[in-house]
C-alpha cells in the first residue's frame, strides 16, 4: 500500500483537498495539522471518539456499586428508624452520584490513558517537523495503481508539494 503526502499551505485548502479526495473514492486520510481546525474535523467526519464509552462504563459501575454497597449494609445491619423501609433508594441517591462522578472520571482518566499511549501512530514516515510550524499535511494511503490519481488530485486542491512516501 502506497503514501502519498500533499504539503498544504491553508487549513481551507486542506478542507478543500480532504472533500476532492473523498469524492475521488479515497478513504484511508490522516491529517496532520499545526493548529485545531473545526473544519478539517467535519470533513474527515471520523465519527465520535470511543472514549465516551469508558466515561459511561465508569459512571454506571459507580452508581451501581453504591446502590449494591448501602443497600447490602442496611440489610446486614438492621437499624429500624420509625419504621422506615431498611433499603429507601432516595437517601442513598446522593452517595450514587458522588461515585458516578468519581468513577466516571477516573475511567475517562484510564481511557485517555489507554488510547494516547497504546493506540497512537508513533514514528509515521509522512511526518514533517513542518506539521507543527506552518504546514498542513494530507496523507492518503492507496494502491500503486492510484497514486497518480491521488496525486492528480492533491495537486488540483493546492498542494505545494505532492510526493510518495516510502515506509
Amino acid at each position: 500500500m502506497a503514501q502519498v503526502l500533499g504539503l498544504l499551505s491553508n487549513p481551507d485548502d486542506t478542507v478543500t483537498a480532504i472533500h476532492e479526495l473523498k469524492s475521488a473514492g479515497f478513504k484511508e486520510l490522516e491529517v496532520y495539522s499545526p493548529v485545531p481546525s473545526h473544519a478539517i474535523e467535519h470533513a474527515l467526519d471520523r465519527g465520535p471518539s470511543p472514549l465516551r464509552l469508558w466515561t459511561l462504563i465508569g459512571c454506571l459501575t459507580g452508581v451501581s456499586f453504591a446502590y449494591f454497597m448501602q443497600i447490602w449494609v442496611a440489610y446486614d445491619w438492621p437499624l429500624v428508624i420509625a419504621g422506615k423501609p431498611f433499603a429507601s433508594i432516595v437517601p442513598y441517591t446522593i452517595i450514587g452520584f458522588e461515585l458516578n462522578i468519581l468513577l466516571g472520571g477516573l475511567a475517562t482518566v484510564a481511557g485517555l490513558i489507554f488510547f494516547g499511549m497504546f493506540l497512537t501512530r508513533k514514528g509515521h514516515d509522512a511526518y514533517q517537523p513542518g506539521f507543527s510550524g506552518d504546514v498542513f499535511g494530507c496523507i492518503v494511503n492507496c494502491h500503486g495503481d492510484q497514486v497518480n490519481r491521488a496525486q492528480e488530485v492533491l495537486r488540483r486542491a493546492g498542494s505545494t508539494e505532492v510526493r510518495v512516501v516510502e515506509g
